[in-house]
């Protein structure tokens, strides 16, 4: 009974919702579900000082409380605005907030270049979901796009500095998961860029975990890039005992190969259990993991296209096995074209 009378209301497009003190706006707004929840391309539940960068989630509150029922005088960023006990706002639901939320993507998009087709984050790109569903049909911005050469960061992440839309997380992560960082903000203002002063540093077990963090294709997995399509891909929840991390995966296969290996990331593409780089980028067989179900799938996502719902895992196959059965596979070729 004390915990439900510590609850408070909050009313967003309408709908109730009872929360915690101190939760922000946008996490009510995830209680909820659906629409009413606002775009976030730098806020990250794990990430100690995300949000208030990107300013997508931004929010007319039209009335702040019981105790003070005035407006707040400008739209809020909702992943930095606390709720208050009879608190009103509006989101889908107010043209003031879609006509911000319109500049704020146009803004996204000055430097970020139209190479979709060949990024390898199309499908699953926080960005290209929300430029389709706010962007507009030209820019305003009449200068030449900023660009960058491809950085190697690692012998397992690559840079495109072109890309990115400096939401921070990568650096926060690296902050948090690692003893030392090397790399963050260079420069400042227009300047401002991701990178490091040397090359190839970025070698910690777990700093892997940029990948899964970047909201764009800015940061890619040099073990995945130009291999296939996501959505051509059979994502699957897989596990393992590691003495790193808590060995909880997804594993994105074609047919019976594993293309790819990243944490498991929940409704909003958020990762709460980080992984280290040992599984995701040593562990590629099936052998190496125990199966669990595959993974759910939005069916508002791409990915869903090719989605499977029951579950058919591939049969683990020993080397010398395989190496027998493509023999017999290269006999049957030859006698067909006999």
């Amino acid at each position: 009974m004390a915990e439900e009378q510590n609850k408070i209301k909050v009313k967003i497009d309408g709908i109730t919702v009872e929360v915690d003190p101190g939760t922000t706006i946008l996490n009510a707004a995830r209680k909820i579900g659906g629409e009413i929840v606002p775009p976030a391309m730098c806020y990250y539940t794990n990430l100690e000082g995300s949000g208030g960068k990107c300013r997508t989630c931004l929010v007319k509150v039209s009335k702040g409380s019981e105790a003070d029922p005035r407006p707040m005088p400008k739209l809020m960023a909702s992943c930095r605005t606390s709720v208050m006990d009879g608190m009103e706002v509006q989101n889908v639901t107010s043209e003031e907030v879609q006509s911000a939320r319109k500049g704020v993507v146009e803004f996204l998009l000055i430097n970020h270049p139209l190479d979709c087709p060949v990024c390898d984050q199309a499908g699953e790109c926080d960005l290209q979901d929300l430029s389709y569903e706010h962007g507009v049909g030209q820019s305003r911005y009449e200068f030449e796009k900023r660009t960058f050469e491809p950085i190697s960061l690692g012998d397992k992440i690559q840079l495109h500095m072109n890309r990115c839309i400096l939401c921070y997380r990568c650096v926060m992560v690296a902050n948090q998961l690692t003893e030392k960082r090397q790399h963050g903000i260079l420069f400042r203002g227009e300047m401002s860029e991701i990178s490091t002063y040397i090359e190839q540093a970025l070698d910690h077990d777990f700093i892997g975990n940029v990948i899964d963090v970047c909201p764009v294709g800015a940061l890619t997995d040099k073990t995945f890039r130009f291999k296939n399509r996501v959505w051509f891909t059979k994502p699957v929840n897989a596990h393992r005992n590691c003495d790193k991390c808590c060995g909880k995966v997804t594993l994105w296969y074609k047919g019976e190969d594993v293309l790819r290996v990243t944490g498991r990331k929940d409704e909003f593409g958020e990762v709460h259990e980080f992984i280290c780089n040992t599984c995701r980028f040593d562990k590629k067989q099936t052998a190496d993991w125990i199966l669990e179900k595959p993974t759910e799938i939005a069916s508002t996502s791409v990915i869903n296209s090719n989605h499977y719902t029951s579950f058919n895992p591939p049969a683990v196959i020993a080397k010398n096995e395989k190496l027998q059965l493509t023999n017999q596979e290269q006999l049957k070729r030859t006698e067909r074209l006999k």
